[in-house]
């Protein structure tokens, strides 16, 4: 009985040990890979934990285009109001809207006569060749000379309206370029040129007017249509551009990893940061063109870590 006894201790006291010794493994395992960066799977794990899978790009100069957008409005370069020379009741009109008319067209008569006197029918011209914009006023209609007959505009050429934020007035110069995107056409770009700038600017909505005209003509843009407006300001040259994700901010100093020439260990090096257009900053020291920079991956590596530029594999 005893002998048992002893037998089930020993086997007992081995269980325990052998429990003790693969927890205490899988501790040592453990404290290993916690600063072993990403496996050769970009951190998914890997026969080499100590190796971290990036992505690089060569530094190069790249102009970036700045740009401000707003919106817009699409108008006639030329349309004026129709006014009658008196006042009476419309009793003939000779267009319709969308006509089109050449400067002295006859557009409608007035016939001024009131009850117990009678006049002669004062006609309406068209003061400019154009088509007409707005629907004419109905025959029988009474009409004084502040009325409004009809709008007449030149369709064929047509310009944009928009405001400018008063933070952007200082890169506003005539024959800048702009993109205008319609509503009707949201994936069609239409160039423009900016012809005409506001001298003041607007004391109530702090922005300046200024007017684009179409670098084409195209039948498809209409007297009326809502525009969004891409108009490029500054182009800053001569610097290497880097995007934003590259970079790694640390206590207000920023740096990227650089490729050694080993083609496997990067370096931290700190940068200074110029101009940003949509994420991607100007580069003004710190890297130099040709260099290989780590652009993705960039979380876990430290100065000397060793990495694994996947763009190689593909």
């Amino acid at each position: 009985m005893k002998k048992k006894l002893v037998t089930g201790i020993i086997i007992l006291l081995a269980i325990v040990i052998t429990v003790g010794l693969i927890a205490f493994m899988n501790i040592k395992k453990n404290k290993n890979n916690k600063f072993g960066g990403f496996g050769s799977f970009g951190g998914f794990g890997g026969p080499n934990a100590s190796v971290t899978s990036v992505r690089t790009a060569i530094a190069e100069k790249i102009p970036l285009q700045d740009y401000v957008t707003t919106n817009g409005e699409v108008q006639t370069q030329s349309s004026i109001e129709v006014f009658p020379a008196m006042k009476g009741t419309v009793v003939e009109i000779d267009v319709s809207l969308g006509s089109q008319v050449q400067k002295g067209d006859l557009i409608g008569y007035i016939d001024p006569s009131e009850p117990g006197a009678y006049y002669a029918k004062s006609p309406i011209y068209a003061p400019i060749s154009g088509s007409i914009l707005t629907s004419p006023v109905r025959t029988g209609q009474t009409v004084s000379v502040s009325s409004v007959i009809t709008k007449i505009g030149d369709v064929d050429n047509l310009q944009i309206s928009a405001k400018i934020p008063e933070r952007y007035v200082a890169d506003l110069r005539i024959g800048q370029k702009a993109e205008i995107t319609l509503e009707a056409y949201p994936s069609v770009k239409f160039g423009a040129s900016v012809v005409r700038i506001s001298p003041v600017v607007d004391s109530a909505t702090r922005t300046k007017e200024i007017i684009l005209n179409f670098d084409k003509k195209d039948s498809r843009v209409n007297a009326g249509m809502f525009a969004k407006v891409k108009l490029y300001t500054a182009l800053y040259e001569g610097q290497i551009a880097i995007k934003q994700d590259a970079l790694v901010n640390n206590s207000d100093k920023y740096y990227l990893f650089i490729v050694n020439d080993d083609g496997e260990t990067v370096r931290r090096s700190e940068v200074t940061l110029g101009k940003n257009v949509d994420a991607v900053y100007q580069i003004l020291s710190g890297v130099n063109p040709g260099d290989r920079v780590v652009v993705e991956g960039t979380l876990t590596l430290y100065d000397g870590a060793k990495i694994k530029d996947i763009n190689s594999q593909e």
